[in-house]
């Protein structure tokens, strides 16, 4: 028997994100370049292009898709070849299988995917889940009434955690892992500390600090319930990521790779955990991130106050 294929919807734009061209084109196996070339976002072309030999994912497509305005769904559509264009979000329940929340504005996500899940749609949402501890809250406990809820960030995917996760038992008793990245605390600190804790085998943070004063300069405190210390420095205006751990027998140093790989594994999970009507990552983990995320913010709102988790 052949495999059904499954129908996505696609949900967009936030500003400074243009995933819902490079997913779409990246389930869908093909985008066309001229419409490609107007979307914003000069490096999804360029890695759409010099990989299209690895567009496509069997059994899957996205169907219909919705942004805030007509026009630019429009555009999305032309240009990752996206057959129907909704007028509202909610027009598209009863005509998918599932639904990307492809936007990055956590404090946004509850309201935009509530009608999904109280429809009984399973629906991934971008980084970070949620910004706000009492958002967390309300998506932990649609989670326990067994709704399909998943979130992460492509960083838990890069190939150099893949790659480098092995390498961590023979460090010996780990003792400090430090994470730095570009950007801001609220929409790009979640990809450098779920790195970390992906490649870490997702140890417990039980308290968190904010311990930078200067404006686009975010510094996180963190300590794990293994006894471990961890900081991910977000800064605005610096090129490049990379992650250090260190440990009583050795130390590893993790380059994350490109956008490509880590989008399309991320993907791939999340069409995989449709699929099979059961998430691959455990929310839990989920909730390990996020919660020390809005901890941190926490922190910084009260002085750079110890938050602890509960």
């Amino acid at each position: 028997m052949e495999m059904k294929t499954l129908r996505l919807g696609i949900i967009g734009l936030s500003e400074g994100n243009g995933h819902p061209y490079s997913w779409s084109a990246i389930i869908n196996g093909d985008f066309d370049m001229a419409y490609m070339q107007e979307c914003g976002y000069p490096v999804i072309p360029e890695y759409l292009g010099a990989n299209r030999d690895t567009l496509g994912i069997d059994y899957a497509r996205v169907t219909h898709v919705w942004t805030q305005e007509r026009t630019l769904s429009e555009h999305v559509a032309r240009a990752s070849g996206i057959e129907t264009v909704v007028d509202k979000a909610e027009d598209m329940i009863g005509n998918v299988d599932a639904v990307l929340l492809a936007r990055d504005d956590p404090e946004n996500h509850v309201a935009m995917a509530k009608p999904f899940i109280e429809a009984d749609v399973p629906i991934f949402i971008d980084k970070p889940l949620a910004f706000a501890r009492k958002d967390l809250d309300w998506f932990s406990e649609q989670v326990n009434a067994g709704k399909f809820i998943m979130s992460s960030s492509a960083l838990r995917y890069s190939a150099g955690v893949q790659t480098h996760r092995g390498a961590v038992p023979g460090l010996g008793a780990l003792k400090l892992a430090v994470a730095v990245g570009t950007k801001d605390l609220r929409k790009y600190a979640v990809h450098y500390l779920e790195g970390m804790l992906s490649l870490l085998n997702d140890p417990k943070v039980v308290a968190v600090r904010h311990v930078s004063e200067m404006t686009g300069k975010d510094i996180l405190y963190l300590e794990f319930e293994t006894g471990m210390l961890g900081m991910v420095c977000v800064f605005k205006n610096i090129v490049g990521s990379e992650l250090n751990v260190y440990g009583e027998q050795g130390s590893l140093s993790v380059s994350h790779g490109g956008a490509y790989p880590s989008f399309r594994t991320h993907i791939v999970e999340a069409i995989h955990s449709f699929r099979t009507g059961k998430s691959r990552l455990p929310f839990e983990k989920t909730w390990n991130v996020i919660a020390a995320l809005c901890a941190a913010r926490e922190s910084l709102e009260n002085g750079g106050k110890r938050v602890v988790i509960r």
